[in-house]
Protein backbone atom coordinates (compact mmCIF):
# COMPACT_ATOMS: atom_id res chain seq x y z
CA UNK A 1 0.00 0.00 0.00
CA UNK A 2 1.29 3.44 -0.87
CA UNK A 3 0.04 6.17 1.44
CA UNK A 4 -0.18 9.90 0.95
CA UNK A 5 -1.50 12.08 3.76
CA UNK A 6 -2.27 15.75 3.51
CA UNK A 7 -3.66 16.97 6.79
CA UNK A 8 -6.67 15.49 8.54
CA UNK A 9 -9.00 14.62 5.66
CA UNK A 10 -8.50 11.44 3.70
CA UNK A 11 -8.80 10.36 0.11
CA UNK A 12 -8.67 6.63 -0.59
CA UNK A 13 -7.58 5.14 -3.88
CA UNK A 14 -7.63 1.38 -4.21
CA UNK A 15 -6.10 -0.48 -7.11
CA UNK A 16 -4.49 1.07 -10.18
CA UNK A 17 -5.17 4.76 -9.68
CA UNK A 18 -5.10 7.43 -12.37
CA UNK A 19 -1.91 9.45 -12.27
CA UNK A 20 0.19 6.93 -10.34
CA UNK A 21 1.07 4.55 -13.15
CA UNK A 22 4.76 5.13 -12.48
CA UNK A 23 4.37 3.27 -9.20
CA UNK A 24 2.87 0.15 -10.77
CA UNK A 25 3.28 -2.73 -11.14
CA UNK A 26 4.63 -3.43 -7.71
CA UNK A 27 7.01 -6.09 -8.93
CA UNK A 28 9.10 -3.37 -10.57
CA UNK A 29 10.82 -2.41 -7.31
CA UNK A 30 8.51 -3.19 -4.39
CA UNK A 31 9.12 -6.86 -4.00
CA UNK A 32 8.90 -9.97 -1.95
CA UNK A 33 12.36 -11.41 -1.47
CA UNK A 34 12.94 -15.11 -1.04
CA UNK A 35 14.37 -18.39 -2.21
CA UNK A 36 12.90 -20.53 -4.97
CA UNK A 37 9.92 -22.83 -4.71
CA UNK A 38 6.77 -23.03 -2.58
CA UNK A 39 3.60 -20.99 -2.36
CA UNK A 40 3.34 -17.60 -0.69
CA UNK A 41 0.12 -18.45 1.13
CA UNK A 42 -0.35 -21.54 3.27
CA UNK A 43 -3.15 -22.71 5.60
CA UNK A 44 -2.86 -21.21 9.08
CA UNK A 45 -1.68 -23.72 11.66
CA UNK A 46 -1.07 -22.56 15.22
CA UNK A 47 2.10 -24.03 16.67
CA UNK A 48 0.37 -24.36 20.01
CA UNK A 49 -2.13 -26.73 18.42
CA UNK A 50 0.54 -29.01 16.97
CA UNK A 51 2.26 -29.70 20.28
CA UNK A 52 5.43 -27.85 19.26
CA UNK A 53 7.05 -25.39 21.65
CA UNK A 54 6.29 -21.71 21.12
CA UNK A 55 8.41 -20.13 18.42
CA UNK A 56 10.90 -17.54 19.64
CA UNK A 57 11.05 -14.46 17.41
CA UNK A 58 13.79 -11.90 17.83
CA UNK A 59 12.89 -8.25 17.19
CA UNK A 60 15.64 -5.69 16.63
CA UNK A 61 14.84 -2.00 16.18
CA UNK A 62 16.81 1.29 16.31
CA UNK A 63 13.77 3.02 17.80
CA UNK A 64 12.94 3.64 21.43
CA UNK A 65 10.69 1.18 23.24
CA UNK A 66 8.50 4.18 24.14
CA UNK A 67 7.90 5.07 20.48
CA UNK A 68 4.18 4.56 19.98
CA UNK A 69 4.58 4.35 16.20
CA UNK A 70 7.06 1.49 16.36
CA UNK A 71 5.03 -0.29 19.02
CA UNK A 72 2.06 0.00 16.67
CA UNK A 73 4.09 -1.58 13.86
CA UNK A 74 5.11 -4.42 16.15
CA UNK A 75 1.43 -4.88 17.01
CA UNK A 76 0.68 -5.08 13.28
CA UNK A 77 3.25 -7.88 13.00
CA UNK A 78 1.55 -9.66 15.90
CA UNK A 79 -1.78 -9.21 14.15
CA UNK A 80 -0.35 -10.86 11.05
CA UNK A 81 0.74 -13.87 13.08
CA UNK A 82 -2.66 -14.12 14.76
CA UNK A 83 -4.33 -14.05 11.35
CA UNK A 84 -2.15 -17.02 10.43
CA UNK A 85 -3.39 -18.96 13.46
CA UNK A 86 -0.68 -18.26 16.03
CA UNK A 87 -1.44 -17.50 19.67
CA UNK A 88 0.98 -15.22 21.51
CA UNK A 89 2.48 -16.86 24.56
CA UNK A 90 1.65 -20.37 23.35
CA UNK A 91 2.36 -20.22 19.63
CA UNK A 92 5.05 -17.55 19.69
CA UNK A 93 6.99 -15.19 21.95
CA UNK A 94 8.92 -12.07 20.94
CA UNK A 95 12.38 -11.27 22.27
CA UNK A 96 12.67 -7.49 21.73
CA UNK A 97 15.75 -5.29 21.68
CA UNK A 98 15.55 -1.50 21.27
CA UNK A 99 18.52 0.75 20.44
CA UNK A 100 16.80 3.88 21.83
CA UNK A 101 17.73 5.90 18.70
CA UNK A 102 21.42 4.97 18.93
CA UNK A 103 22.39 3.04 15.81
CA UNK A 104 25.80 2.20 17.29
CA UNK A 105 24.12 0.03 19.95
CA UNK A 106 22.64 -2.37 17.40
CA UNK A 107 25.63 -4.76 17.06
CA UNK A 108 25.62 -5.37 20.82
CA UNK A 109 21.86 -5.84 20.90
CA UNK A 110 21.97 -8.23 17.96
CA UNK A 111 24.62 -10.23 19.80
CA UNK A 112 22.19 -10.48 22.74
CA UNK A 113 19.34 -11.78 20.59
CA UNK A 114 21.28 -14.70 19.10
CA UNK A 115 22.05 -16.49 22.42
CA UNK A 116 18.35 -16.23 23.28
CA UNK A 117 17.91 -19.13 20.83
CA UNK A 118 15.43 -17.35 18.59
CA UNK A 119 14.11 -19.16 15.53
CA UNK A 120 13.98 -16.06 13.33
CA UNK A 121 14.85 -12.36 13.65
CA UNK A 122 12.60 -9.51 12.47
CA UNK A 123 14.92 -6.54 11.93
CA UNK A 124 13.87 -2.93 11.34
CA UNK A 125 15.93 -0.53 9.19
CA UNK A 126 19.22 -1.13 7.40
CA UNK A 127 21.52 -0.71 10.45
CA UNK A 128 19.56 -3.32 12.42
CA UNK A 129 19.53 -5.75 9.52
CA UNK A 130 23.28 -5.37 9.03
CA UNK A 131 23.86 -5.93 12.75
CA UNK A 132 21.73 -9.08 12.66
CA UNK A 133 23.62 -10.40 9.63
CA UNK A 134 26.94 -9.86 11.42
CA UNK A 135 25.69 -11.55 14.59
CA UNK A 136 24.53 -14.78 12.97
CA UNK A 137 25.13 -16.82 9.86
CA UNK A 138 22.43 -19.40 10.63
CA UNK A 139 19.33 -17.68 12.00
CA UNK A 140 16.96 -16.46 9.23
CA UNK A 141 16.37 -12.70 9.11
CA UNK A 142 13.09 -11.14 7.96
CA UNK A 143 13.13 -7.50 6.92
CA UNK A 144 10.10 -5.22 6.96
CA UNK A 145 9.76 -1.87 5.17
CA UNK A 146 13.43 -1.60 4.26
CA UNK A 147 14.78 0.69 1.54
CA UNK A 148 16.44 -0.77 -1.56
CA UNK A 149 18.06 -3.96 -0.14
CA UNK A 150 20.36 -4.42 -3.14
CA UNK A 151 21.77 -0.88 -3.14
CA UNK A 152 22.34 -1.07 0.62
CA UNK A 153 24.13 -4.41 0.32
CA UNK A 154 21.65 -6.44 2.33
CA UNK A 155 21.02 -8.98 -0.43
CA UNK A 156 22.84 -10.11 -3.55
CA UNK A 157 19.83 -9.68 -5.84
CA UNK A 158 16.05 -9.67 -5.73
CA UNK A 159 15.79 -13.12 -7.30
CA UNK A 160 18.49 -14.69 -5.10
CA UNK A 161 18.87 -12.63 -1.92
CA UNK A 162 21.06 -15.18 -0.13
CA UNK A 163 22.50 -14.84 3.38
CA UNK A 164 19.23 -16.09 4.91
CA UNK A 165 17.58 -12.69 4.39
CA UNK A 166 14.04 -12.26 3.10
CA UNK A 167 11.25 -9.71 3.44
CA UNK A 168 9.66 -6.57 2.05
CA UNK A 169 10.77 -3.20 0.67
CA UNK A 170 9.03 0.13 1.18
CA UNK A 171 10.29 1.50 -2.20
CA UNK A 172 11.73 4.52 -0.36
CA UNK A 173 14.33 5.58 -2.98
CA UNK A 174 11.74 5.52 -5.78
CA UNK A 175 9.17 7.31 -3.64
CA UNK A 176 11.66 10.08 -2.79
CA UNK A 177 11.52 11.35 -6.36
CA UNK A 178 7.75 11.53 -6.05
CA UNK A 179 8.11 13.61 -2.88
CA UNK A 180 9.93 16.32 -4.81
CA UNK A 181 7.46 16.18 -7.69
CA UNK A 182 4.50 16.62 -5.35
CA UNK A 183 6.16 19.41 -3.36
CA UNK A 184 7.00 21.22 -6.59
CA UNK A 185 3.35 20.96 -7.62
CA UNK A 186 2.26 22.43 -4.30
CA UNK A 187 4.92 25.19 -4.42
CA UNK A 188 5.38 25.69 -8.20
CA UNK A 189 7.66 28.75 -7.87
CA UNK A 190 10.06 26.98 -5.52
CA UNK A 191 13.77 27.00 -6.38
CA UNK A 192 15.29 25.50 -3.22
CA UNK A 193 14.13 22.54 -1.14
CA UNK A 194 15.75 21.56 2.16
CA UNK A 195 16.07 17.85 2.84
CA UNK A 196 16.62 16.28 6.25
CA UNK A 197 18.55 13.01 6.25
CA UNK A 198 20.38 10.84 8.75
CA UNK A 199 23.91 9.87 7.64
CA UNK A 200 23.97 7.28 10.42
CA UNK A 201 21.35 5.29 8.51
CA UNK A 202 22.79 3.51 5.43
CA UNK A 203 19.27 3.51 4.00
CA UNK A 204 19.28 7.30 3.60
CA UNK A 205 22.00 7.78 0.93
CA UNK A 206 20.00 5.91 -1.77
CA UNK A 207 17.03 8.15 -0.99
CA UNK A 208 19.21 11.24 -1.16
CA UNK A 209 20.63 10.20 -4.54
CA UNK A 210 17.09 9.72 -5.84
CA UNK A 211 16.15 13.17 -4.56
CA UNK A 212 19.15 14.73 -6.27
CA UNK A 213 18.23 13.13 -9.60
CA UNK A 214 14.63 14.32 -9.28
CA UNK A 215 15.77 17.83 -8.33
CA UNK A 216 17.85 18.12 -11.50
CA UNK A 217 14.90 17.12 -13.66
CA UNK A 218 12.62 19.58 -11.87
CA UNK A 219 15.09 22.46 -12.04
CA UNK A 220 15.31 22.97 -8.28
CA UNK A 221 18.27 22.95 -5.91
CA UNK A 222 18.56 20.81 -2.78
CA UNK A 223 19.88 21.79 0.62
CA UNK A 224 20.80 18.47 2.34
CA UNK A 225 21.03 18.81 6.12
CA UNK A 226 22.44 16.07 8.34
CA UNK A 227 20.20 15.28 11.32
CA UNK A 228 21.57 12.39 13.37
CA UNK A 229 19.78 13.27 16.61
CA UNK A 230 17.06 15.69 17.78
CA UNK A 231 19.86 18.00 18.96
CA UNK A 232 20.49 18.74 15.26
CA UNK A 233 16.94 19.94 14.53
CA UNK A 234 17.25 23.57 15.67
CA UNK A 235 20.53 24.02 13.78
CA UNK A 236 19.02 22.49 10.65
CA UNK A 237 15.96 24.73 10.73
CA UNK A 238 18.12 27.78 11.41
CA UNK A 239 20.04 26.96 8.22
CA UNK A 240 16.76 26.48 6.36
CA UNK A 241 15.73 29.98 7.41
CA UNK A 242 19.05 31.52 6.48
CA UNK A 243 19.02 29.90 3.03
CA UNK A 244 15.33 30.76 2.54
CA UNK A 245 14.30 27.28 1.43
CA UNK A 246 10.87 27.07 -0.19
CA UNK A 247 9.95 23.65 1.17
CA UNK A 248 11.16 20.69 3.21
CA UNK A 249 11.52 16.95 2.53
CA UNK A 250 12.11 14.57 5.44
CA UNK A 251 13.55 11.21 4.37
CA UNK A 252 12.36 7.89 5.79
CA UNK A 253 14.36 7.21 8.94
CA UNK A 254 13.47 5.63 12.29
CA UNK A 255 14.99 8.45 14.37
CA UNK A 256 13.36 11.20 12.32
CA UNK A 257 10.07 9.31 12.41
CA UNK A 258 10.12 9.10 16.19
CA UNK A 259 10.29 12.91 16.36
CA UNK A 260 7.79 13.56 13.58
CA UNK A 261 5.56 15.83 15.70
CA UNK A 262 8.44 18.11 16.64
CA UNK A 263 9.65 18.30 13.04
CA UNK A 264 6.15 19.18 11.87
CA UNK A 265 5.89 21.89 14.55
CA UNK A 266 9.24 23.37 13.54
CA UNK A 267 8.15 23.48 9.90
CA UNK A 268 4.76 24.98 10.73
CA UNK A 269 6.34 27.66 12.92
CA UNK A 270 8.32 28.80 9.88
CA UNK A 271 5.35 28.44 7.52
CA UNK A 272 7.40 25.89 5.61
CA UNK A 273 5.53 23.38 3.41
CA UNK A 274 6.86 19.97 4.46
CA UNK A 275 6.50 16.56 2.87
CA UNK A 276 7.48 13.40 4.69
CA UNK A 277 8.71 10.09 3.29
CA UNK A 278 7.44 7.77 5.98
CA UNK A 279 3.98 7.17 7.40
CA UNK A 280 2.28 8.19 9.57
CA UNK A 281 3.34 11.82 9.32
CA UNK A 282 -0.13 13.35 9.30
CA UNK A 283 1.22 16.20 11.43
CA UNK A 284 2.85 17.63 8.30
CA UNK A 285 1.34 18.96 5.11
CA UNK A 286 1.98 15.80 3.09
CA UNK A 287 3.23 12.27 3.62
CA UNK A 288 3.87 9.85 0.82
CA UNK A 289 5.11 6.35 1.46
CA UNK A 290 4.34 2.68 1.46
CA UNK A 291 2.01 1.70 4.28
CA UNK A 292 4.54 0.58 6.87
CA UNK A 293 1.87 -0.96 9.07
CA UNK A 294 0.70 -3.14 6.21
CA UNK A 295 4.27 -4.21 5.44
CA UNK A 296 4.83 -5.25 9.06
CA UNK A 297 1.59 -7.22 9.09
CA UNK A 298 2.56 -8.96 5.85
CA UNK A 299 6.05 -9.76 7.16
CA UNK A 300 4.39 -12.28 9.47
CA UNK A 301 3.84 -14.43 6.37
CA UNK A 302 7.60 -14.73 5.89
CA UNK A 303 8.12 -15.67 9.54
CA UNK A 304 5.35 -18.26 9.23
CA UNK A 305 6.95 -19.86 6.18
CA UNK A 306 10.34 -19.98 7.89
CA UNK A 307 8.90 -21.56 11.04
CA UNK A 308 7.20 -24.21 8.92
CA UNK A 309 10.42 -24.93 7.08
CA UNK A 310 9.06 -23.86 3.74
CA UNK A 311 10.65 -21.69 1.07
CA UNK A 312 9.04 -19.19 -1.23
CA UNK A 313 9.69 -17.26 -4.41
CA UNK A 314 8.64 -13.75 -5.43
CA UNK A 315 5.19 -13.61 -7.05
CA UNK A 316 4.99 -12.45 -10.65
CA UNK A 317 2.88 -9.49 -9.61
CA UNK A 318 1.68 -8.08 -6.31
CA UNK A 319 -1.40 -5.95 -5.72
CA UNK A 320 -1.09 -2.31 -4.79
CA UNK A 321 -3.34 0.05 -2.90
CA UNK A 322 -2.87 3.81 -2.97
CA UNK A 323 -4.42 6.07 -0.36
CA UNK A 324 -4.39 9.86 -0.34
CA UNK A 325 -5.15 11.98 2.73
CA UNK A 326 -5.55 15.69 2.16
CA UNK A 327 -6.21 18.90 4.06
CA UNK A 328 -8.29 21.36 2.13
CA UNK A 329 -8.02 24.26 4.59
CA UNK A 330 -5.24 25.69 6.73
CA UNK A 331 -1.74 24.25 6.49
CA UNK A 332 1.65 25.76 7.28
CA UNK A 333 1.12 28.63 4.81
CA UNK A 334 -2.19 30.54 4.59
CA UNK A 335 -3.68 30.14 1.15
CA UNK A 336 -1.56 27.11 0.31
CA UNK A 337 -3.70 24.55 -1.49
CA UNK A 338 -3.21 21.08 -2.87
CA UNK A 339 -3.43 21.02 -6.68
CA UNK A 340 -6.59 19.47 -8.03
CA UNK A 341 -4.74 16.96 -10.19
CA UNK A 342 -3.22 15.42 -7.05
CA UNK A 343 -6.67 14.95 -5.59
CA UNK A 344 -7.97 13.46 -8.84
CA UNK A 345 -5.64 10.50 -8.37
CA UNK A 346 -7.91 9.24 -5.63
CA UNK A 347 -11.11 7.24 -6.05
CA UNK A 348 -12.93 8.83 -3.12
CA UNK A 349 -12.59 11.65 -0.61
CA UNK A 350 -13.46 11.15 3.04
CA UNK A 351 -14.04 14.42 4.88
Amino acid sequence: MVTVTLGRHRVDCVGRCPGVASLTPMDRRSFLLGAAGGSLISPPVALAQTGKPAARIGFLSPASASDTRMQGLLDAFRQGLVELGYVEGRGFTIESRWAEEHYERLPRLAAEVVPAKVDVILAVAVPAIRAAKEATKTIPIVIAAVVDPVATGLVSSLARPGAKVTGLSNMAPEVTGKLLEMLKQIVPKASLFAILWNPGNPGNPPQLRSAEAAARSLGVRLLPLETRTPDDFERAFATIGQQQADGLIVLADVVLSQHRARLADLAAARRLPAIFGQDPFAEGLVTYSASTRDLFRRSATFVDRILKGKTRRPPDRAGQDVRFDHQSQGGPEPGLTVPQDLLLRADRVIE
